[in-house]
């Protein structure tokens, strides 16, 4: 068994499209029209065959509340790896993203958190 997908459910589809793609560097992978939605799955740079990330419509009733708690208590939604994360933090701000954590060293990774603007907050983490 292995992880193939996963989501993280964004507040308008078209906007995180622009957020993941276009500043955290993300590629399309699927683009899928689904009615009013899409399956827009996307995949990191370099890894056509790697783990999609779908952004999904937030539009469960469930799915905003369970959002704002996770951002009122400062609980990233979900974490992504990256190889070094003072230089990604540092590239991140210099394109406008607001980082609600700046990195820091805790045990054997470093951590940064970022607002994604679609209702959630990201992490981005390496290990040591």
């Amino acid at each position: 068994m292995r992880i193939v997908v996963t989501s993280v459910l964004v507040d308008n589809q078209e906007k995180a499209l622009k957020f993941y793609r276009d500043l955290l560097g993300f590629k399309v992978k699927k683009d899928i029209p689904m009615g009013h939605h899409r399956w827009l799955t996307l995949v990191g740079p370099g890894e056509p065959d790697g783990v999609e990330l779908v952004l999904e419509p937030d539009e469960h009733p469930a799915a905003k509340p369970f959002k704002s708690a996770l951002v009122a208590d400062g609980i990233p939604y979900t974490s992504f790896g990256v190889d070094d994360v003072r230089k990604e933090y540092e590239r991140l701000v210099g394109l406008g993203v607001i980082f609600t954590q700046k990195p820091v060293a805790m045990g054997p990774v470093t951590t940064a958190v970022f607002d994604d603007t679609c209702g959630n907050l990201i992490q981005i983490a390496q290990r040591h």
